[in-house]
């Protein structure tokens, strides 16, 4: 059993950021992170277009970025915990910038402020268009020169430690306290209960749950998986948001992300014909939200019977080439040539907007565990996310739970008898095969049923499925030996079932939610 002050799960801004501020509050204190893959893959990794921020106060100011929000969230976003973090976003981006990350500038060292799809102004500050990566990197710098602060690589946290590992029977809803992670060590092949004052679940998407996502593979819902099972409040998983313009290619998985941002740099969306039909569901066209180009991009293929349409970026390729270099580059990779060629896109899964319920301070409805980041439901996006608002809330929410822990005391587990984890019995022969097709399954089950457009008879048909394979990974898991494969089966098919079944409890369309039998 390991003891540390704070627990983080997760390697992206969300857990990065938080850790960086307790190490430089708390010194003589312990910080604990727990990845499941290598220390720099997460969802903020590949995180292209940038971050959302006010700094142009002639044209800009806080007012129109948070009625952005709140119009983009269709209306149903928490108005003040927008406020709050639209209003953090300055300071920071100060921290930031203090920390290493280099954000694009002028020639006259004034910051590059793109604009994309929902913002009435030029507000996004960027690296090239690959922003995330370039703040993963300064974190990380930082984190790895820290002496306070461990890292475990290839550590799969597989259930939150409560009051039922210690032998209280605990219902949901009733007063429930974390107290840490038994946390699955693959290179060692061993089971390792950590305990912590403070656990804070910074665990990223749920994206693989779909056969055509933008996230990457470790996106499983992992986080979500394990406040559900210690009955932990989890909401708005239903609203799934697909990015309307991921890269095209049969054999590309994950999808490949061309960021809003090219649209909102001047690329056009057409279909076969080359006509801009964008225009014909809303006079925004390409500078429409997420939600609305996502739904009219599905309705034109299949209107036309395609499953792929275009972006071009002929007419502006010097301004493409130079301004996103990265994607660029990919397309090339894949024998696509920008200069001379529409680019092939299709929506994919790409971000969720429900999760674990947190407050504005990051606390859950478990006593001594937060959350962060896309695992997390803050009430900031409503029922669609604004772009480039993402990497500002991960980064203002752990400002708002780095505040917070001023509060949490040490946890005394001298009078705990916290259990080491139960080995289970060795199925090894067949658990890789079952795992794998199982999970080929549950995503195809889900881009089938339960994608961009929905319907009572599809959500059903999902609903009676997944139950099957639900009580098919319940006894896979119970005769397997624990493996990665097999947690994260566990939490997709946990994850998923929410999806579903929160889907079959809304009641009316809005933002990135479409049920065509409530119109």
């Amino acid at each position: 059993m390991l003891k540390t002050d704070y627990l983080i799960i997760g390697s992206g801004i969300a857990g990065l950021s938080l850790a960086v501020k307790l190490s430089e509050r708390y010194p003589e204190r312990d910080i604990c992170i727990v990845t499941k893959g290598d220390r720099d893959e997460s969802n903020t990794k590949y995180a292209q277009g940038g971050m959302a921020v006010v700094t142009d106060v002639l044209t800009d100011s806080f007012e129109k970025h948070i009625q952005d929000t709140f119009s983009a969230g269709a209306k149903e976003g928490d108005i003040n915990v927008i406020r709050n973090i639209v209003e953090q976003a300055p300071d920071r981006l100060k921290e930031l910038v203090e920390w290493g990350v280099n954000f694009d500038r002028s020639r006259k060292g004034e910051l590059s402020l793109g604009r994309e799809g929902g913002h009435s102004e030029h507000r996004i500050v960027h690296h090239k268009d690959i922003t995330g990566l370039e703040i993963e990197r300064s974190l990380l710098y930082y984190v790895e020169n820290q002496k306070n602060i461990r890292v475990f690589q290839n550590a799969h946290a597989i259930d939150l430690i409560t009051e039922h590992h210690l032998g209280k029977k605990v219902r949901r809803g009733d007063e429930i306290m974390c107290f840490g992670c038994y946390v699955f060590l693959s290179e060692e092949h061993r089971i390792e209960a950590i305990i912590s004052s403070a656990t804070v679940l910074a665990t990223g998407g749920l994206g693989q749950v779909y056969q055509t996502t933008t996230n990457p593979i470790i996106a499983t819902g992992d986080g979500i998986g394990m406040a559900y099972r210690a009955k932990a409040e989890v909401e708005g998983l239903e609203l799934i948001q697909f990015h309307p313009t991921a890269l095209y290619h049969t054999e590309l998985k994950p999808s490949f992300l061309i960021s809003e941002a090219v649209r909102g740099a001047g690329a056009s969306v057409i279909n076969a014909e080359g006509e801009r039909f964008l225009l014909n569901y809303d006079k925004r066209g390409e500078l429409a939200p997420r939600d609305i180009v996502s739904r009219a991009i599905d309705q034109e293929m299949k209107r036309t019977g395609v499953d792929h349409v275009y972006l071009d970026v002929t007419h502006m390729i010097d301004k493409f080439i130079e301004e996103f270099p990265n994607i660029y580059s990919k397309c090339q990779e894949l024998f696509i040539d920008p200069t001379l060629q529409w680019i092939p896109i299709a929506p994919a899964a790409h971000y969720a907007m429900g999760g674990v319920k947190i407050n504005l301070k990051g606390r859950t409805s478990l006593k001594n565990l937060y959350a962060n980041g896309e695992c997390a439901s803050s009430g900031l996006h409503g029922s669609n996310r604004l772009a480039s608002n993402s990497l500002l809330e991960a980064i203002a929410i752990s400002h708002n739970i780095f505040l917070d822990l001023e509060n949490v005391n040490s946890i005394d587990t001298s009078y705990m008898n916290i259990p080491d984890w139960y080995v289970q019995n060795s199925c090894e022969v067949r658990e890789r095969a079952l795992i794998e097709f199982i999970r080929s399954e549950i995503q195809q089950t889900m881009s089938r049923y339960v994608g961009i457009v929905r319907s009572n008879e599809l959500l059903n048909r999902a609903s009676t499925r997944l139950s099957v394979l639900y009580a098919e990974v319940l006894d896979l898991y119970k005769t397997s030996n624990m493996s990665s494969a097999i947690i994260e089966l566990r939490n997709m098919i946990a994850t998923s079932y929410l999806i579903v079944e929160q889907s079959r409890k809304r009641k009316h369309n809005s933002g990135a939610y479409f049920n065509s039998d409530l119109v």
